[in-house]
């Protein structure tokens, strides 16, 4: 059922409100890891772990924008040498192959620098075998959450569950193919980008992810 034209006070907020409707399935079991998409999925995806008692990490994804309009995803890129390209868009839009690579060259630098940050030494949870709950705090086009599926399906999970407070319809419909579940809480027909529906949607620093996951770790060290 969709739930519509409900603007959500922050990320931390949606997250309670996302993780309520995934505790009669997922609570309290011993299998599921929650994987946050830095970095506004992080605070959505600490209050989903917390409220699941589940061990929490993140997946890093980085968005290949269209040069000149950075905020429409031409692509993604995400941890494990996964690439996702909107062909349709490039050819729609003739952008080079040249230039398509050179943007996945510089978001690989900022990929491999954020996987150090917010992870350092630390390596990734192991989810083989596990109920894989990705979380990122909504989805415009769907091809960073793509990425993050992709990624996912190469550690061999036992189930993967995409998450997100909102969602375009579009993007909710599209990754029910790469995904087990698909769970978004609002899928509004007037959708223009996920900030619309978020009171504060400022953006999230590097020292809130950080301060968020090791307040996770002690946790679920």
């Amino acid at each position: 059922m969709r739930i519509v034209e409900r603007i959500f006070q922050n990320r931390r907020e949606a997250g309670a409100v996302l993780a309520r409707r995934l505790l009669s399935e997922y609570g309290d079991r011993s299998d599921i890891v929650v994987l946050a998409i830095p970095r506004g999925g992080v605070p959505v995806g600490f209050e989903i772990a917390q409220t699941l008692h589940a061990p929490l990490d993140v997946l890093v994804v980085r968005k290949l924008g269209v040069p000149g309009h950075e905020e429409l995803a031409m692509g993604a890129i995400a941890t494990g040498e996964v690439t996702v390209v909107n062909r349709e868009l490039v050819q729609a839009l003739s952008i080079p192959e040249t230039e398509l690579l050179r943007v996945e060259a510089l978001e690989q630098l900022e990929l491999n620098r954020r996987e150090l940050a917010y992870r350092g030494s630390r390596p990734p949870l192991p989810v083989q075998g596990q109920i894989v709950i990705i979380v990122d705090d909504g989805l415009a086009t769907g091809s960073t959450m793509r990425a993050a599926v992709m990624a996912t399906r190469q550690r061999e999970p036992a189930k993967v569950v995409v998450a997100v407070p909102v969602s375009s319809i579009e993007a909710c419909d599209r990754l029910m193919v790469g995904a087990d579940e698909v769970v978004c809480v609002q899928t509004p027909y007037d959708f223009s980008g996920v900030g619309q529906w978020y009171q504060d949607f400022e953006a999230t620093s590097d020292t809130e992810v950080r301060d968020l996951m090791e307040h996770a770790m002690r946790a679920y060290p």
